[in-house]
């Protein structure tokens, strides 16, 4: 199993954007894990000890406001990395993280990378890398709260589950409607008048699933004017 993990591992984005002679290095000091849904991989406050890459499942990354509500971070899956930057200055993490679903993850401790950074600069460049991907999704997040409606954010995330095409498509929700809400910074009960909106667009939701009769109609949606909904 440790050795299928490696393999995952060496697709990872983060992982396969190193210079070659570090990957094997990088791996062997890897802690393999996995975790049933629902399970803490880390808590805000604790020392973050490395990076971690998603192997498989989705992992929720939140933050607890003074009033006892969770704010959805960010919802991550295969490839994915979290907490370079954090990992490398050696600080705390500055959200908690959750197994949406059932996952593996490897965690790279953060001084193998800091003692291959002084030897090679080359490595850097992933790390930087790696966190200018998360600062472009988190310009993307802030654009679609800010500029979409409840519908088109979700009508974005259901053609992110879409294989390329224009035609029909059923897809699997990958994590439960709750997190779907949160991650698309809406409440529950706005999710679901969202997906009723969506009907219109050849959307239908049955359980965990969406069956979706017209890819290119679905993304009409998202070219539509926010401001149109005032006058309906």
């Amino acid at each position: 199993m440790h050795e299928a993990h490696k393999a995952i591992a060496r697709n990872a984005m983060f992982i396969r954007s190193l210079p070659d002679e570090h990957i094997e290095t990088v791996l062997s000091r890897g802690v393999f894990r996995s975790s049933e849904r629902g399970e803490t991989l880390f808590i805000q406050g604790e020392p973050c000890p490395g990076i971690h890459v998603v192997l498989e499942g989705w992992v929720k990354l939140y933050r607890i406001a003074p009033n006892g509500s969770e704010a959805v971070v960010g919802v991550f899956t295969k490839g994915e990395s979290m907490g370079e930057p954090v990992a490398l200055r050696q600080g705390t993490y500055p959200v908690s993280a959750e197994a949406a679903t059932a996952c593996t993850t490897v965690l790279i401790p953060g001084d193998a990378l800091i003692q291959l950074i002084r030897r090679d600069p080359e490595v850097s460049i992933s790390v930087l890398a790696s966190t200018f991907n998360h600062l472009h999704s988190l310009v993307s997040q802030l654009e679609q709260l800010k500029a979409e409606t409840g519908a088109q954010r979700v009508a974005r995330f259901l053609l992110e589950l879409c294989e390329d095409g224009d035609k029909e498509c059923r897809v699997t929700l990958p994590y439960d409607k709750v997190l779907i809400a949160g991650r698309l910074g809406m409440k529950p009960e706005s999710l679901s008048r969202a997906f009723a909106r969506l009907k219109d667009s050849g959307v239908t939701i049955a359980r965990n699933h969406a069956e979706i009769s017209d890819i290119r109609r679905l993304r009409g949606v998202l070219e539509t004017d926010p401001a149109d909904a005032w006058h309906r």
